[in-house]
């Protein structure tokens, strides 16, 4: 079975949500587990421009943002609902989701 490592940056206050929602569709699942996730804060930064409707931040403005990097593994043929989760789960217009292919053991 072929894995797909994770990694999705969101605002700190969002992540619990986020979180629920992804384990509750039952992405987040290692055998007798569940919510199998690592959470790593770091500061985001980024700064909307024309067209943008930030969630944070105004036009023009570099922000800085108190965010979790959140990181886990789910099954390839998963993939595609997880990304459906979490673009209707995340409060950013454009959230960003990094996806690596892993070579199982």
């Amino acid at each position: 079975m072929k894995h797909m490592k994770i990694e999705v940056f969101i605002p700190r206050e969002d992540t619990k949500n986020l979180m629920q929602k992804i384990n509750d569709a039952g992405f987040l699942k290692e055998e007798n587990y569940d919510y199998c996730y690592a959470e790593t804060e770091v500061l985001g930064h980024f700064r909307p421009i024309e067209g943008a409707n930030p969630y944070i931040g105004s036009l023009g403005k570099v922000e800085e943002v108190l965010e979790s990097k959140l990181e886990f593994r789910i099954k390839e043929e998963d993939l595609e609902d997880l990304i459906s989760t979490i673009k209707s789960n995340h409060p950013y217009e454009v959230p960003v989701i990094n996806i690596i292919e892993l070579k199982d053991i």
